[in-house]
C-alpha cells in the first residue's frame, strides 16, 4: 500500500486551525478560500503511481484456462459462471465442495446453459476437495468457501503454482490475516495473478471516482463514513438430520467463526473503499454492536466503529442487518476542497460550497457491453494471467479485513482495539477438528462487552 496520499500531521491541524477560525473570519470567505477558485487541483498521485484495472468487455484471448471451483454454494456458482463470461477459451474443469448436493446443482447448471460436463472423477467432496481440485490439473482456482477457510486454500494453491481468484472476505481473524499477507507475498514471487472479490475495484463509477480524487478533486481526504444497513440476510433452519458442523456450514454466514460476523463478511466492502482511496490503514478502533434480531447463529446484527488514522483522521463505520430499518449502502469522503459520495449510487464529488463539480455519468456504461462489476474481476484476472502481468490484490484486502476485524473486536470486548495488537494477536477460529458431526457448541455464543454492575 502507498502512503504518499497521506496528510501530514502539519496539514491537518493547519485545516483544523482553518475551521476553527470559521466564525471569525465568516464563512463565505473560508468556502472561498478552500474552494480554490478556477486553480488546477493538486493531484494526490501522479497517473502511473496508482493502479487502474483492465475493464474491457472481454479479456484478451490466449492460451486455454482450466478452472477448478472451491465452494460450489451461491457465491462459488456465480463466480464460475463470471468467470466463464470474462474470456474466450476458458472452461470449468474441476469442483469441490463440503456436500455432494451444492456440487450436483452447480454440474447441472454448467451442462444446462454452458454444454460443460465436469467428469464425475474430477468432482470432489469432504474438508479435502480443496487439495483434490488444486491438483486434478486445472490451471486457475475460484474459492468461495466460507471465509475461514480461505487462507489455507489461497496458500496450498500458491504452493502448488495455481492463479487464485479469492471471494472477499479473505481471512476471519488475525491467523488468517497474516497467513494471506504472507502467501500473497509469495504468489507475487512465484509470478502468479491473484485477484480478490472487492468488486468496486472493477466497477466503473468507482474506478473513474477513485481517479478523480487521485487528481485532487476533493483535496486532501480528511475523513469520512462508510454504511451497509441492510435488511435481514438469509438463514437455515436446522433439519433434524443435520450434526453440529453440517448445519453451521449449511447456516455459515451467521456464524462468526465461519464468517467473521457480518461487519468483516459484508460490511468490508466499504471499508475497503475507505482504505482503497487513501491508501491507509486505521491505527486505531473503538466501537460497539448488539444483537436484536437475530435468529441463528451466534454473531451481532448491528456494528458503529469509529477508527482513528496516523495523521488524526476518524472515519465511522455502519452496518446494520435487521428488517424495517432505514437502509443505506454507500460511502462518503471528506476533503479540504471538497466531499464525494456513492449514495443512492450516485457517484458525485461537490465543492465545500454544496456545489455538484463532478459526476458520473452512467451514459459512460452504454459504450460497453460488460457492466457486471463480478465479470469485469475476472476479466482483469484473465487478462492479466494471458499478458503474463502479475498481480495480487490479496495483501490490499488483507488490510482492509483486518480494519473490519479490529472493529468487530472492539464491539465483542467494549474495547479500543489497536492495529499493532491485533495483528499480533493470538485470535484463531478455525476448530481444531473438522469433520461433519456433533461439536462442543458451548463456546459459539454472543459476545457480551464489558462487565456486569454487581447488585
Amino acid at each position: 500500500m502507498s502512503n504518499n496520499n497521506k496528510i501530514s500531521r502539519r496539514q491537518f491541524l493547519s485545516y483544523s486551525a482553518m475551521i476553527g477560525a470559521a466564525s471569525a473570519l465568516g464563512a463565505s470567505s473560508l468556502l472561498s478560500s478552500c474552494s480554490g477558485g478556477n486553480s488546477k487541483p493538486k493531484a494526490l498521485k501522479a497517473k502511473g503511481e496508482y493502479y487502474v484495472p483492465t475493464l474491457t468487455d472481454k479479456a484478451i484471448d490466449g492460451k486455454p484456462l482450466k478452472a477448478g471451483v472451491i465452494g460450489c454454494g451461491g457465491r462459488g456458482s456465480g463466480a464460475a459462471e463470471n468467470f466463464l463470461n470474462a474470456a474466450p477459451n476458458v472452461t470449468i474443469a474441476a469442483l469441490g465442495d463440503v456436500f455432494p448436493d451444492r456440487i450436483a446443482s452447480l454440474k447441472g447448471t454448467l451442462k444446462d446453459k454452458y454444454q460443460i460436463d465436469v467428469p464425475e472423477d474430477k468432482c470432489f467432496t469432504g474438508f479435502d476437495a480443496y487439495q483434490k481440485v488444486i491438483d486434478s490439473g486445472v490451471d486457475v482456482v475460484i474459492i468461495a468457501t466460507p471465509p475461514v477457510f480461505r487462507p489455507v486454500h489461497f496458500k496450498y494453491a500458491t504452493d502448488k503454482g495455481i492463479h487464485s481468484f479469492l471471494e472477499k472476505p479473505v481471512a476471519v481473524d488475525p491467523e488468517g490475516y497474516r497467513s494471506i499477507v504472507a502467501t500473497s507475498k509469495q504468489a507475487l514471487d512465484k509470478g502468479l495473478c491473484v485477484i480478490t472479490g472487492t468488486q468496486r475495484h472493477h466497477q466503473r463509477p468507482y474506478v473513474a471516482s477513485y481517479e478523480k480524487i487521485m487528481e485532487g478533486l476533493i483535496g486532501e481526504i480528511t475523513g469520512g463514513n462508510v454504511y451497509w444497513n441492510q435488511s435481514m440476510l438469509w438463514y437455515k433452519n436446522r433439519e433434524p438430520q443435520w450434526s453440529d458442523m453440517e448445519w453451521m456450514i449449511r447456516d455459515w454466514v451467521n456464524w462468526k467463526w465461519l464468517s467473521g460476523d457480518h461487519i468483516v463478511e459484508q460490511h468490508v466492502h466499504n471499508i475497503d473503499v475507505f482504505t482503497w482511496f487513501t491508501g491507509m490503514r486505521p491505527i486505531k478502533a473503538t466501537g460497539f454492536g448488539s444483537r436484536q434480531r437475530r435468529i441463528t447463529g451466534d454473531q451481532y446484527d448491528n456494528f458503529s466503529i469509529d477508527f482513528e488514522y496516523e495523521n488524526g483522521m476518524h472515519m465511522h463505520s455502519m452496518c446494520r442487518q435487521i428488517d424495517g430499518c432505514a437502509n443505506n449502502v454507500s460511502e462518503f469522503i471528506q476533503g479540504t476542497n471538497g466531499t464525494w459520495s456513492s449514495a443512492n449510487d450516485e457517484f458525485v464529488i461537490k465543492n465545500l460550497a454544496g456545489e455538484v463539480i463532478w459526476k458520473y455519468d452512467p451514459e459512460t456504461d452504454k459504450a460497453f457491453q460488460q457492466n457486471d462489476p463480478y465479470v469485469l474481476e475476472h476479466v482483469n484476472w484473465v487478462t492479466h494471467i494471458r499478458n503474463n502481468e502479475p498481480i495480487s490484490q490479496a495483501e490490499e484486502t488483507a488490510i482492509s479485513n483486518m480494519a473490519a476485524i479490529m472493529g468487530r473486536e472492539s464491539a465483542y470486548t467494549g474495547q479500543t482495539v489497536t492495529w499493532d495488537d491485533m495483528i499480533a494477536a493470538d485470535l484463531k477460529y478455525m476448530p481444531e477438528t473438522l469433520e461433519l458431526g456433533k461439536m462442543d457448541m458451548s463456546g459459539y455464543v454472543v459476545p457480551v462487552p464489558g462487565s456486569a454492575q454487581e447488585k
